[in-house]
């Protein structure tokens, strides 16, 4: 089998069935090119919905009995959900794909051509919002291929991998926190050289106000990206690569903590204040002299001036 598309459902019955039609619609497209029916898999993890998430779950596998299959995990987390299809998958490339998310009819046509001979493709997206769209992407292979990728923050979902490479590496998703992604997606370039990308928008990110990362109302996981970046840091030192990627990383950690964490979630809930004081408590262990970070000096006065008032809010 050629393709694993592993998708963790909980409590999706809004956007569900979008997903899996459009992934459908992209292993029919690969069918057609490549003449042959046995080459992909969509595997459905279920984890933990109240909703009717199981039921359509069911409903696809009567359908699609050859090609799309349903297990259950025990774990309520993407992350746990994650882990379990890269244990169940058959492929030899797996695909991560959001169950609210969509991709685009020829993503796999291109994404396996791609990756031949390759551990890790990554893809362009486009950024769904209510009332408009942005374009993520690539990063391209070059000369500044690994520093732009660790800077990235790509989530899962941005990459075909290989599984074999994946297993070897003992590569898993942290299954108690929400930011499981963070913690592991910018460390991959550190352990391939086989990496490739195309960069279009094939897969469909839609910004979801119902997800984990847009809630409404104050959600004590919001501090569990401080595991999260402490856990990639012990990635780089692991793989001795803090000092050569230092800025990179630097740069990653002061764009998670000052500005995406601190504008979207800290200051807009009077639960994360405290947030503030940890991020000060992070960047002093780790990074202390961040100010002299060579990709903030790029930025204007006006960003670098917001970093600072985050940093002693």
């Amino acid at each position: 089998m050629k393709i694993s598309i592993i998708i963790p459902v909980h409590n999706a019955e809004k956007y569900l069935e979008r997903c899996v039609l459009s992934v459908m619609s992209a292993l029919e497209a690969a069918r057609l090119v490549e003449k042959t029916s046995t080459r992909a898999e969509i595997v459905l993890v279920l984890n933990g919905s109240t909703d009717r998430s199981k039921e359509i779950c069911k409903k696809f596998a009567k359908k699609y009995p050859l090609a799309l299959r349903v297990i259950e995990c025990q774990k309520s987390s993407a992350g746990a959900a994650r882990n379990l299809g890269v244990l169940e998958a058959k492929g030899e490339f797996i695909w991560f794909v959001d169950a609210d998310d969509a991709v685009a009819e020829d993503a796999v046509v291109e994404l396996l051509r791609a990756g031949r001979g390759m551990d890790l493709v990554m893809t362009g997206a486009e950024r769904i919002y209510p009332d408009y769209t942005d374009y993520l992407s690539a990063v391209l292979p070059g000369k500044n291929m690994k520093s732009r990728f660790i800077r990235y923050g790509s989530g899962p979902w941005q990459f075909l991998v290989r599984r074999k490479w994946w297993v070897e590496q003992d590569f898993k998703f942290r299954e108690d926190i929400i930011h499981e992604d963070m913690e592991l997606m910018s460390s991959l370039i550190l352990y391939t050289k086989k990496f490739n990308a195309v960069d279009r928008p094939l897969y469909f990110y839609y910004q979801n106000p119902d997800s984990v990362l847009h809630q409404k109302k104050w959600n004590e996981h919001e501090f569990d990206i401080f595991p999260a970046l402490e856990g990639l840091y012990r990635r780089f030192e692991k793989a001795g690569a803090v000092k050569k990627h230092h800025d990179e990383l630097e740069w990653f950690f002061i764009w998670n903590l000052l500005i995406d964490a601190s504008m979207k979630h800290f200051a807009k809930f009077p639960e994360g204040k405290a947030g503030f004081m940890k991020n000060r408590k992070m960047l002093r262990r780790y990074f202390p002299k961040w100010r002299r970070n060579r990709f903030l000096k790029e930025k204007s006065l006006k960003f670098r001036l917001r970093c600072d008032l985050n940093y002693w809010r």
